[in-house]
C-alpha cells in the first residue's frame, strides 16, 4: 500500500513541494478514489447540508465522513516525502542558518543536518551528540550540496507513538492513520476478533468485484471492437460515396461535355448552312453583274464604231438582251437572304442553381422501416383515397430530401386480384402524396415501397367501401308499374305456358356469365337459358322429393357452379349441381332456432355463407356452404329479396314493412329507406320494385 500512495503521490497534480505546510493533517488525506489530496479544498453543495471534498487529480466529488476531515485516512508515507522536501528547500537555501537545539542560537551556525532528530546543529551540538551514548549513532550530513542528494535515503521519519495501549514498545509503526489517532497497521489487524473471515468476505467481495470488472472489460473490448470496425465501415462508405460522387460529377462533366460539343456542331451546320447560301447569292448577283456589264461594254463600242447601216442591221438586239437582264435583276433580292443572328439559348441561371442544391450527404440514410403513412380519409369505389408518407431515419428523423423510388399499387383480394397503380406525388422534403383510385369495393391490400423495401405498416389489408346514399336514395327507386321511362321495356324472352321455354309465373331470376336460370312459382321447376331466350335444360317438377319442387322463389349459383334454389311451400332450400342433381337440403320446418318458414330470397357473402330470408319468420338465416346452421339476425317484415356486396353489407327487401333495410357484416341495421309499397325485389346498383 505504501507503493500505491507513493505512485498516487507521485502522479498528483498541483504539488509544489517547496510551498507545503508540514502539518500531515493538512495536505495528506487519502481519499476515496485513492488519490492524494495535498489539501484538504472544502466546497459545500447547493443543498447546504453536505459538505464535499474536490480531489485534485480527478475532480471527483468527495462526501466528507460524519466525524469530518480530521478522521480521514492520511498518507504517512507521502508526509514524511514532503518532510523531506522541505529539509532540502531549507538546508539547500543560501546564507546561514542557525541552530534548532541552542537556545539562542549563540554558539554559532549550523554545520550538520542530524537524520534522525532533523535538527540543524551547530559545532558544540554536534560534537555533543558524538559524546552521547544514545545519539551517537544517529547519522549526520553536512550542508553542501552533495550531502543532499543522500537525504533521502539516510533520513529516518520523525517518531510517532501508535495510540494502542497494549502495544509493548509504543514505537509507530505507522502505514496509516488519522490526524487525531495515528494507529500503526499491527494494531489496526489485532483489534480485529476474526480477521479469518472478514479476510475471506474481503477476498470474495474482490473475487465479484474482479468477474464484474472481467465482464466489464469484456463488454468494452466489444464495444472498442465494434467501434473500430465502425471505423472501418465509416472509412469504406467516404471512400464508396466519394467514387459515387467523382463519378456522378465525371458523368455530368461527361454529358456537358457531349452537349457542348452536339451545341457546337449544331451551331457549326447553321453557320456553314448560312454561308453557303450567301455564297449562292452572291454567284448569282456576280453573274448577273457581269451579263450586265458586257452589255453596256457592247453597247458603249457599237455607239462608236458602228455606222447607220450597221446599227439598222443590228436591230434592238443588244437593247432587248440588256432589258432581258435587269428585268432578271428586278426578280433577285438584293439584300443578303441571310441574317447574321445565330441564337443561342442555354438557360444557364437555371442549370446553375439546379447544380448548386445537386446532391445530398447525410450521415444517415433514410430507412424504410421507419418511414411512415397515413391518410385522413376512407377509401370508397370510384372516389379519389390520398396516403400521404414521411421519409424517416433510422434514428427516428425526418429525412428532409426527396428523389427516393417510392412505388405504390392498392391490390384487390378478390376480382381477380386487380391492381390499381398509385400516382406518387415528390413535394421534395422527405414528403410524398399517393393518390389511388379504387374501382371495386371490398377487400384490398396497400401496398408501399421505397427504394425496393416496404414501409412501415406495408403492405396492410384495407377494406374499400361502396357509397350506400346512392343505394338509399328513394329518387332512383324505379316503380315499373308506373310506367317510369327508367323501366321502359327493351325486350321479351319466352311466354305462358308449361312447355320449354315457356314460363308460368315466372319468379327468381340468376344471370351467370352468358346463360341464366328462371324459378316458375305455378311450373315448380327451374329452367336454364342463354340471355339470348334460347332454351338449355329444366330441373324438377312438383312434389316435396328430392328433385322436386313446390313453388320455387329463388335461384342462385355458387363459386362452385352449385344451384341454391328456395322452394318455399316446403319450407326448404334445395342445393342441386349444374345437372340438376340433388346434393344437399337445408330443411326449414324443423323446431328451433336453425329453423325456418317460407323462405324466399337468396344470396351468398363473401364467404360463402348462404343468407336466406324467410319470409314467414320475419328474420334472415345464415347457414354454410354444408347446409350447418350458424346465425339470425335482422328484425324485419316479411324479408321478400336480399342482395350482399363485396364487403358483407346485406339489403334486404321488407315487403311487409313498406321498405328496404341495410345491415353490416355483423348483422347490425343502420340504415332504413321507407315509404314504399309492397316491394318484392332488390338489385345491387339499381333497387327495383314491383308492385
Amino acid at each position: 500500500m505504501a507503493f500505491m500512495y507513493t505512485q498516487v503521490y507521485k502522479h498528483t497534480p498541483r504539488m509544489t513541494l517547496r510551498t507545503l505546510d508540514f502539518n500531515i493533517s493538512i495536505y495528506s488525506a487519502v481519499l476515496s478514489c485513492l488519490h492524494t489530496s495535498p489539501c484538504l479544498n472544502k466546497e459545500i453543495d447547493k443543498s447546504g447540508t453536505k459538505q464535499k471534498l474536490e480531489c485534485p487529480t480527478c475532480q471527483r466529488s468527495i462526501t466528507v465522513p460524519e466525524g469530518g476531515v480530521n478522521i480521514i485516512p492520511q498518507n504517512l508515507h507521502l508526509g514524511f516525502e514532503v518532510e523531506v522536501a522541505g529539509y532540502k528547500s531549507k538546508i539547500g537555501s543560501d546564507g546561514e542558518k542557525s541552530c534548532d537545539a541552542c537556545i539562542d542560537g549563540s554558539m554559532g551556525p549550523a554545520v550538520v543536518f542530524c537524520c534522525t532528530c532533523h535538527h540543524l546543529l551547530c559545532k558544540p551540538c554536534h560534537d555533543h551528540h558524538k559524546r552521547n551514548k544514545i545519539l551517537h549513532q544517529q547519522q549526520m550530513v553536512g550542508l553542501d550540496k552533495e550531502s543532499l542528494k543522500v537525504l533521502s535515503s539516510i533520513m529516518k521519519p520523525t517518531e510517532r507513538l501508535c495510540s494502542q495501549p497494549h502495544h509493548e514498545k509504543q514505537e509507530l509503526k505507522l502505514y496509516y492513520g488519522t490526524s487525531q489517532l495515528l494507529i500503526c497497521r499491527e494494531c489496526t489487524f489485532h483489534r480485529i476478533a476474526d480477521i479469518g473471515s472478514i479476510a475471506m468476505a474481503h477476498r470474495d467481495a474482490m473475487r465479484k468485484a474482479l468477474v464484474c470488472a472481467q465482464e466489464v472489460t469484456s463488454k468494452l473490448t466489444r464495444a472498442i471492437d465494434a467501434n473500430d470496425k465502425m471505423a472501418e465501415q465509416v472509412e469504406t462508405s467516404t471512400k464508396n460515396a466519394t467514387l459515387i460522387i467523382t463519378e456522378a460529377f465525371e458523368l455530368l462533366h461527361q454529358t456537358i461535355e457531349e452537349r457542348k460539343k452536339t451545341l457546337l456542331s449544331e451551331m457549326e451546320a447553321i453557320s456553314v448552312s448560312k454561308k453557303a447560301a450567301l455564297t449562292l447569292q452572291k454567284e448569282q448577283l456576280i453573274k448577273m453583274q457581269d451579263e450586265i456589264g458586257h452589255c453596256t461594254e457592247m453597247t458603249s463600242l457599237i455607239l462608236q464604231t458602228h455606222t447607220d447601216h450597221e446599227m439598222v442591221a443590228l436591230g434592238d438586239l443588244l437593247p432587248t438582251e440588256l432589258k432581258a437582264i435587269l428585268k432578271k435583276v428586278e426578280n433577285v433580292s438584293l439584300t443578303p437572304n441571310q441574317s447574321s443572328d445565330i441564337h443561342v439559348s442555354l438557360h444557364t441561371d437555371s442549370l446553375i442553381k439546379e447544380l448548386s442544391i445537386f446532391g445530398h450527404v447525410m450521415d444517415l440514410l433514410p430507412s424504410p422501416s421507419q418511414s411512415m403513412w397515413y391518410s385522413e380519409s376512407v377509401a370508397k369505389v370510384k372516389e379519389m383515397y390520398c396516403v400521404k408518407m414521411e421519409t424517416m431515419t433510422s434514428k427516428g428523423e425526418r429525412y428532409p430530401y426527396g428523389g427516393l423510388q417510392v412505388r405504390a399499387e392498392l391490390r384487390s383480394k378478390s376480382h381477380d386480384g386487380a391492381v390499381v397503380p398509385g400516382k406518387v406525388e415528390d413535394h421534395g422534403d422527405g414528403t410524398y402524396t399517393i393518390n389511388f383510385t379504387p374501382q371495386t369495393a371490398g377487400p384490398h391490400q396497400l401496398l408501399i415501397t421505397m427504394d425496393g423495401q416496404h414501409v412501415q405498416k406495408s403492405p396492410c389489408d384495407l377494406h374499400v367501401r361502396r357509397e350506400y346514399s346512392t343505394l338509399c336514395n328513394p329518387d332512383q327507386v324505379i316503380n315499373c308499374s308506373g310506367g317510369s321511362s327508367a323501366g321502359q321495356q327493351k325486350r321479351t324472352i319466352g311466354s305462358s305456358g308449361s312447355g320449354d321455354g315457356q314460363f308460368n309465373r315466372p319468379h327468381g331470376l340468376f344471370i351467370k356469365g352468358d346463360e341464366m336460370h328462371v324459378t316458375e312459382y305455378d311450373n315448380h321447376r327451374i329452367q336454364k337459358l342463354t340471355t339470348g331466350g334460347q332454351f338449355l335444360q329444366k330441373f324438377g317438377n312438383h312434389g316435396s322429393g328430392q328433385e322436386q319442387f313446390n313453388s320455387p322463389i329463388s335461384v342462385i349459383v355458387d363459386q362452385i357452379v352449385r344451384l341454391i334454389v328456395s322452394d318455399s311451400i316446403t319450407h326448404r332450400v334445395v342445393i342441386l349441381d349444374q345437372a340438376g342433381t340433388w346434393l344437399l337440403t337445408i330443411n326449414g320446418s324443423v323446431s328451433g332456432s336453425h329453423g325456418f318458414q317460407h323462405p324466399y330470397g337468396l344470396a351468398l357473402d363473401p364467404q360463402g355463407n348462404i343468407h336466406v330470408a324467410a319470409y314467414g319468420s320475419n328474420c334472415i338465416k345464415v347457414f354454410t356452404p354444408e347446409g350447418t346452421y350458424v346465425r339470425s339476425y335482422g328484425d324485419v317484415k316479411g324479408p321478400s329479396e336480399i342482395e350482399i356486396d363485396e364487403e358483407g353489407y346485406s339489403i334486404v327487401n321488407e315487403m311487409n314493412g313498406n321498405c328496404l333495410s341495410i345491415f353490416d357484416p355483423q348483422g347490425n341495421k343502420i340504415h332504413t329507406v321507407g315509404n314504399l309499397n309492397k316491394p318484392r325485389g332488390v338489385m345491387l346498383l339499381r333497387v327495383v320494385v314491383c308492385m
